[in-house]
């Protein structure tokens, strides 16, 4: 599963450089599959959506932080533990239930994101 930041976020920042995926926004910004990755040209989304990877999606929050769920791997291939809940200092970095993911599924996206 990917990571979900709560609305118990402080907006301190310290998750979004931590991030090997750049999957984690700051509140009210557009994002990139392309951005802190390797993808280039069309990207299947979850969902079933192809995108171009430099194609600006809207936000998914308006108010702090967020995590795009189609970039997020909770870190493996790069970590043994999601680093953005390691420097939580208000532990809002959770496992997102809404997103359930297996480590095999989490591996073989951090390929896909990352593969040259």
């Amino acid at each position: 599963m990917s990571i979900v930041i709560t609305d118990e976020c402080i907006n301190c920042g310290a998750c979004e450089a931590e991030c090997p995926n750049h999957a984690i926004y700051t509140g009210d910004s557009n994002w990139t599959i392309a951005e802190g990755t390797n993808v280039s040209g069309s990207f299947k989304l979850k969902n079933g959506t192809r995108i171009d990877a430099y194609a600006e999606q809207n936000p998914i929050s308006s108010e702090y932080y967020f995590v795009v769920p189609d970039k997020c791997t909770e870190c493996k291939g790069f970590h043994d533990k999601p680093q953005c809940a390691a420097v939580c200092p208000v532990d809002c970095c959770v496992p997102d239930p809404d997103n359930v993911e297996q480590e095999s599924d989490l591996l073989n996206k951090q390929k896909q994101l990352h593969e040259t």
